[in-house]
């Protein structure tokens, strides 16, 4: 995501609870999404969570995008 939207979303995060909601899932996966990734091995359970988060995240960010769209 582009500095300028990260800066755009933390303006709308206090009067879009929609776009609050989506920001701070993303956040959230992507910390869980760089935990998984640094670990060394992923076992087969692992590396199917692992690409079922990060498609939850392009989903969400995705949204969030389109959100972001209406306000520039």
């Amino acid at each position: 995501m582009e500095a300028k939207d990260v800066d755009l979303i933390k303006t709308l995060v206090d009067q879009d609870a929609e776009i609050k909601g989506l920001w701070e899932q993303h956040t959230d996966l992507n910390k869980i999404i760089d935990k998984m990734e640094k670990k060394g091995f992923l076992n087969e359970t692992e590396t199917l969570e692992l690409k079922e988060l990060k498609k939850k995240k392009l989903a969400g960010k995705t949204k969030l995008q389109l959100l972001l769209d209406k306000y520039k």
